[in-house]
């Protein structure tokens, strides 16, 4: 099981082949640093599409080579998603990111039934890793990006996707703590109601699933105990199962711009690893989320 990024890095590094990159809207700053970091690393190879002579600048400015990199000039955001997905369905490209375009652009391309990258047997959504310091161990939080107002069926599969990935990063039987405001199911909080009905469903593949839990004793054995709860996933949860987008978002944000916990952000419920991050991501988010999408190629080829 990888306690941080850094163990990821370590292993990915282990691998002689680079996986290829596709970044569409290569002309932002952050997300082409922390592609051309992955490549002096020798962990990926870069396909730039966006504006050319934007992205040769900032090449400069890092002191990169742009004969280094396929450039391609696309600077129109539908066209230039479409483009990388399709590279990836054609074997040129293993992971696609995204740049400088906006989400509903990159989801739009992703859902294109002839040339997305979606598995038609579950959903997309978002799963974001963080690292946890006090525990020294990476937790999953899911969907602060993608599902607005997730139903009962809709959080089965979040939980599924989310678990997929947890035994991507080495975590045979992940722990679900399905989140809302109250530990105890309340008639008027409907995400306790659905969080207890999750908890008493069957789960296959080593997953377990209870709740409802609040943050803090989902995450905290001290907070747990203090508040009188035990169980498998009382302080102990390897997966946190937000109510709905609001929720997450905030949640996702707060860890970057207060705390400063590092994060990485993937995309589920695809035929290949995605990289899903927000234009406002730090660099070390987006390089993180590069690792953690070669990781998950690299255990798909397995």
């Amino acid at each position: 099981m990888f306690k941080n990024f850094q163990e990821i890095e370590e292993y990915v590094l282990t691998s002689d082949k680079r996986k290829k990159l596709v970044l569409c809207g290569a002309h932002d700053e952050v997300a082409l640093e922390a592609v051309v970091n992955a490549k002096r690393k020798k962990i990926v190879d870069g396909i730039l599409i966006g504006d050319e002579p934007i992205i040769q600048e900032l090449l400069a400015s890092c002191n990169e080579p742009a004969s280094d990199y396929e450039i391609i000039h696309e600077p129109a955001e539908n066209k230039a998603a479409a483009l990388a997905f399709q590279m990836v369905n054609d074997g040129i490209a293993d992971i696609p990111m995204k740049g400088k375009m906006q989400s509903t652009t990159y989801l739009t391309s992703i859902m294109n039934p002839l040339r997305g990258l979606m598995d038609m047997d579950t959903i997309l959504s978002e799963t974001t890793v963080v690292y946890y310091p006090d525990e020294e161990r990476l937790i999953l939080i899911t969907d602060c990006a993608l599902n607005v107002a997730p139903d009962l069926e809709d959080k089965k599969l979040l939980i599924k996707n989310a678990a997929k990935l947890a035994n991507i990063l080495g975590i045979d039987k992940p722990k679900v703590a399905v989140l809302s405001a109250v530990e105890n199911p309340a008639p008027n909080i409907v995400s306790s109601m659905e969080a207890n009905e999750l908890a008493m469903m069957e789960w296959d593949n080593g997953i377990t699933v209870e709740g409802p839990f609040a943050l803090d004793n989902a995450v905290s054995l001290e907070a747990a105990k203090h508040k009188g709860i035990s169980s498998k996933v009382a302080g102990r949860a390897d997966i946190l199962l937000i109510p709905e987008l609001c929720a997450g978002n905030i949640l996702h944000k707060s860890l970057h711009f207060f705390a400063h916990i590092p994060t990485a952000s993937i995309m589920c419920g695809t035929t290949s690893p995605v990289v899903f991050t927000s234009r406002t991501d730090s660099f070390d988010t987006k390089y993180y989320s590069i690792l953690c999408a070669v990781l998950e190629s690299m255990r798909i080829e397995k």
